[in-house]
């Protein structure tokens, strides 16, 4: 596919199978990697009961529940049409108790989720954790950081993941930026068509790590970086690791990640799956890393991403943790305990522990405004439907 930006340059995209699409370099048209087949070792999902297949239960909802107003909710995440929710999906411990769609899309559709993807980069780190590769505190091993001298050796994991690395890029949500001024390196590392892991390792100190929390693409594409090193370093092949080491363990089936020209995960946002898949991850974390008796993620874990980091509680603002955001300045009608995979136009899935739930809106970009109220709307209707556990 190609597209010719307004100042006349084209640029061209290349479906790559199970990789997705990948932009090209300007005059390139093939990219420096061999794209993989990924192949599912998960049976039939039309064969399998819920969560690691798609048969739900046919028995009426559990008393407990408020069917009126659980029925109320899901309508409200649809109202109005302005809002082009995609799809809602409601589970209450770890039952699918709701779901709707909008037109042409099912519960197998892949959608865009954006920077959702932080958090499946978090997951996928924390299953390395988990089998001894990592640990959280050490200094990241970052090839371009070893040099005698150089302060980013220093940067530890942990730091990266609360977005509190230090590093310097120009991004969006900084205080300072200037939408005039030069183009965001928050988003070439989407749209530069460069190995975006050696581009954000390359970046220089800001600030000393863990002083100041900022939300800036480079930490999730160096937790990335991470994980093609630790993953390859042990002899496996890269491409498929999340398959095989969380997507089959628990029923994600739908799952596109995609990459840059040189083979490297975009999963700071470059990410496509249906929502009954986000709400599977969603689950993974309500059950504390644990899956059908299997601890994926290290004990702890799931309360490392919940919790406020340092350097943004320093900067007084109780919202993000480890590539999750936090709803401690209660912009969700949900307790502040409650924690979320978050995208760009509207993508959530949002864990509330208190009440068992997990939620995933999707949505149109161009909806996200009304979408954000109407998504509102209704988990209000869901905090009176679903009782708070004891």
């Amino acid at each position: 596919m190609h597209i010719t930006l307004p100042n006349g340059v084209t640029r061209t995209a290349k479906y790559l199978g199970d990789q997705g699409c990948v932009t090209l370099p300007v005059g390139k048209t093939s990219v420096n990697f061999t794209p993989v087949k990924l192949k599912s070792h998960l049976p039939d999902a039309s064969t399998q009961p819920w969560p690691m297949g798609d048969v739900l239960p046919k028995d009426p909802l559990p008393p407990e529940l408020d069917a009126v107003k659980v029925k109320q909710a899901v309508q409200a995440a649809f109202e109005p049409a302005a809002g082009m929710t995609a799809a809602f999906v409601v589970t209450w411990r770890g039952r699918l108790i709701a779901e709707r769609y909008g037109e042409g899309i099912t519960e197998h559709t892949p959608l865009e989720s954006w920077s959702m993807g932080k958090s499946l980069t978090a997951t996928l780190i924390g299953v390395l954790v988990k089998q001894g590769i990592y640990d959280l505190w050490q200094p990241a091993p970052i090839p371009e950081w070893q040099s005698a001298g150089d302060l980013r050796a220093k940067i530890r994991i942990a730091d990266i993941l609360h977005m509190s690395s230090g590093l310097r890029i120009n991004a969006p949500q900084d205080p300072d930026y200037d939408p005039s001024g030069t183009y965001p390196d928050h988003l070439y590392l989407y749209t530069g068509s460069v190995d975006s892991f050696h581009y954000a390792a390359t970046r220089p100190l800001q600030w000393p790590p863990n002083t100041v929390g900022r939300y800036r693409n480079t930490d999730p594409v160096l937790i990335n970086y991470l994980i093609r090193l630790g993953v390859e370093k042990r002899g496996e092949e890269y491409l498929s690791f999340p398959q095989r080491a969380l997507f089959d363990k628990i029923g994600i089936r739908t799952m596109v990640l995609e990459t840059d020209p040189f083979g490297n995960f975009l999963t700071q946002g470059y990410e496509l799956a249906s929502a009954r898949d986000w709400a599977r991850l969603g689950n993974l974390y309500l059950q504390d890393g644990v899956w059908n008796g299997e601890r994926i993620l290290p004990d702890g874990y799931v309360k490392f991403v919940s919790t406020l980091a340092p350097a943004w509680e320093a900067d007084k603002r109780p919202i993000y943790g480890g590539f999750f955001w936090i709803n401690g300045d209660g912009e969700y009608p949900v307790p502040k305990e409650a924690f979320y995979m978050s995208g760009v136009g509207g993508q959530t899935t949002l864990i509330i522990p208190s009440y068992d739930l997990v939620v995933v809106r999707l949505g149109h970009y161009k909806g996200s405004k009304a979408g954000d109220k109407s998504f509102k709307q209704a988990l209000a209707l869901l905090m009176e439907a679903v009782p708070r556990r004891k």
